[in-house]
């Protein structure tokens, strides 16, 4: 795999992550429900969980993983029936005062909780196992060996990119809860708007489909 392959493969990576998909979706809800910190902690948490998609994908198990229907199915609407969850517990048990939460262990203790939540969110995404491999073969020379080490090397640059590119939703969505917490029912709204992008997102995960990456 030469310089020029890497460099095609960041152009047209970039390109893909410009436009959200489902693991922005989440992170853009974590932003707007809980602010910037939990929006970046969600970030890391599906940076971590498509790495760990990287390595699966890297060593044959995702590619098993799809061959079995069985497989397929319960990860699918484990991962589905989880956001769903999230999502009408967002709507209709998430607290609803205007006022900043105070800044003490438990807050810190729900930052955990966002990560590994959204870890396993992206870990129980199958859709994130089917793009990569439908994708980075594009870009693998076999004859140049270790073709594993080369889709190694093509999700580490991949998962830097997303993590680069979530940041900055993180960011703008948690721009947009600050501007809105400035009005009177905003933390009324932003939940509604969270919770509905969750159950939407396990809709989406639920209409997976291992013939359409």
């Amino acid at each position: 795999m030469g310089l020029s392959t890497i460099g095609v493969f960041i152009v047209a990576a970039a390109a893909l992550l410009i436009v959200p998909g489902p693991a922005v979706l989440y992170i853009v809800s974590r932003s707007i429900g809980q602010g910037t910190k939990a929006g970046v902690v969600a970030v890391f948490g599906v940076a971590l969980g498509g790495a760990v998609h990287v390595v699966l994908g890297a060593v044959g198990v995702s590619a098993i993983l799809m061959t079995s229907a069985a497989a397929f199915t319960m990860i699918k609407y484990l991962g589905a029936v989880y956001l769903i969850y999230l999502g009408g517990k967002t709507l209709f048990f998430a607290s609803t005062k205007d006022e900043e939460i105070p800044n003490t262990k438990a807050k810190e203790k729900t930052l955990a909780q966002v990560f590994y939540e959204s870890l396993f969110v992206e870990v129980t995404n199958p859709k994130t196992a089917l793009f990569f491999l439908a994708f980075f073969p594009q870009f693998i020379s076999p004859s140049a060996g270790l073709v594993a080490g080369q889709f190694l090397l093509l999700g580490a640059i991949f998962v830097v990119l997303a993590l680069l590119n979530d940041s900055l939703y993180a960011m703008l969505a948690a721009g947009i809860r600050k501007r809105l917490a400035a009005k009177k029912g905003s933390m009324k709204v932003m939940n509604r708007v969270a919770g509905c992008c969750y159950i939407l997102l396990g809709l989406f995960s639920a209409l997976a489909s291992p013939s359409k990456p």
